[in-house]
């Protein structure tokens, strides 16, 4: 079961490209990575590059991967195709492929990451795989793809659109925390005297209403959310299995 995310972005493909296909720019929207960085090459080997993942702030999980290719077809579509692998015994994937394709649709482009991978460690890999893994880095891809589509498309550089996603965050949980604590503030509704009797069933209705707000409102505009993507793009975006490499026709 692998994972492919779609986004649609108003912007220019040229841009696009070039956000996602330079280590430099990707490290900085893309969730999934704390570091990406191509690695020296020798004359005549294809370029390597070397990926990190901080999963703790003393625990930090690296890989390799290889661009195996590019596809640019007449009709202006263009895909990009890598393999990657981690030696890192932490690391659920083993080794894995990804493919990303771009397909200009009216004043923007449709941009497609697939990836699947085999994950190590067994049965409790597997299904640690499937039932939190997977799932996680699916959103985070769909969070990574919005991200980078506030920067396209607002210019909200992805460092201050992670700002405005926790702060957000911050706030939602704020109140819906206050709001659940206060649901048994017996004591307060004491303080209101002959009030409080109105009061007591006024009150949870209140608060109740901060709890839905706090978890129903649609994020901001301004704040990257991961259900802003096609977590299930068309089948036929995804159908066929992942390609090892890529033949340009040119």
């Amino acid at each position: 079961m692998r994972i492919c995310v779609e986004a649609r972005i108003r912007a220019d493909l040229d841009d696009l490209w070039t956000r996602t296909q330079e280590p430099a720019q990707q490290q900085r929207w893309d969730l999934r990575f704390s570091e990406i960085a191509h690695l020296p090459r020798a004359e005549g080997e294809p370029q390597r590059f070397r990926y990190a993942t901080r999963v703790l702030p003393f625990l930090t999980v690296t890989g390799t991967g290889v661009p195996t290719g590019e596809r640019r077809p007449p009709d202006g579509t263009r895909t990009s195709a890598l393999r990657y692998t981690s030696a890192h015994r932490l690391s659920l994937p083993a080794e894995g492929s990804r493919h990303w394709r771009y397909v200009p649709d009216g004043d923007g482009v449709r941009f497609l990451a697939c990836c699947d991978y085999q994950p190590r460690w067994g049965v409790f890999g597997a299904l640690a795989d499937r039932l939190v893994f997977r799932p996680l880095m699916g959103w985070a891809t769909a969070w990574s793809l919005d991200r980078l589509r506030l920067w396209l498309e607002r210019g909200i550089t992805p460092e201050r659109a992670l700002r405005n996603w926790l702060a957000e965050v911050t706030v939602r949980v704020v109140a819906a925390t206050v709001a659940c604590a206060g649901l048994g503030w017996e004591s307060f509704l004491r303080l209101l005297g002959p009030f409080a009797a109105s009061t007591a069933y006024l009150l949870p209705l209140l608060l109740s209403l901060v709890v839905c707000l706090a978890l129903l409102v649609p994020p901001l505009a301004r704040t990257p959310a991961a259900r802003r993507c096609l977590r299930t793009p068309p089948v036929r975006a995804c159908a066929s299995p992942l390609p090892r490499t890529l033949e340009d026709p040119r």
